[in-house]
């Protein structure tokens, strides 16, 4: 896959399931960023080269905390990170990465074969791990590897964000309703669990429709299932 198809935005499943304002916002025509994390001006330098050669946007930086202090990018990202940084131990920022940019793919370098740091690093969800000096064509495929891991996530959170967003429109009954149709009762099953009549539950199953978008009950479900929906207390 080249650069030119991981910098488009996401291919979305069902055209009516997801918002196409929100997935463009995110998943815009901007350039991946491609963020470096070292010590040696050397090594930002020729990274800073490669990054550009293959058509992403490079983001350098010599200290931790300076990368970590700017927000976090709403395009394909990963970021290329020492693992012996002076400033901030390079595992201590894969911890912070992972929680807070989930998004993010590492892949760590280091001028030292350290095979426990190495494991320790892999096992905590890296993607890659390189000794230099590294090859700059492995390099480039697993930039290109990472951004499209970056691109999948980002349009996932997109998805998810949409359906938060449609399901906090409904109702409080709305939403029991939602939670009991989704489960296979019907409608006057529903009315009864609800104690409302058959009537009254059709009119809230239309509305749960219109708001979630949703064409039919099998939408309806993976909707819920989406959601990890749980039933809504009576009130």
């Amino acid at each position: 896959m080249n650069s030119a198809a991981i910098s488009q935005g996401p291919r979305m499943g069902s055209t009516h399931l997801f918002s196409h304002d929100l997935g463009a916002s995110i998943m815009s025509n901007a350039t991946p960023i491609v963020s470096v994390v070292d010590d040696d001006e050397s090594v930002l330098e020729s990274l800073r080269l490669l990054i550009r050669c293959g058509g992403w946007q490079p983001k350098t930086f010599v200290c931790a905390q300076e990368f970590l202090a700017r927000p976090p990018a709403l395009v394909p990202n990963c970021l290329i990170l020492d693992v012996s940084l002076a400033s901030l131990d390079g595992l201590d920022v894969q911890k912070r990465v992972s929680r807070e940019r989930p998004e993010m793919p590492i892949i760590f370098i280091t001028g030292h074969g350290d095979v426990r740091t190495t494991v320790q690093a892999m096992k905590a969800g890296a993607f890659e791990f390189f000794t230099k000096p590294f090859q700059g064509e492995l390099m480039l495929s697993a930039i290109r590897e990472a951004l499209e891991r970056s691109r999948i996530a980002l349009g996932h959170e997109a998805e998810m964000s949409v359906l938060r967003e449609r399901y906090g429109s409904l109702s409080p009954r709305e939403r029991q309703v939602m939670v009991l149709v989704v489960s296979g009762l019907l409608n006057k099953q529903v009315g009864g669990e609800l104690g409302i009549s058959e009537v009254t539950v059709k009119a809230h199953r239309g509305q749960v429709m219109e708001k979630m978008k949703s064409d039919s009950l099998a939408d309806l479900v993976r909707m819920a299932a989406r959601l990890r929906l749980a039933p809504v207390p009576k009130s």
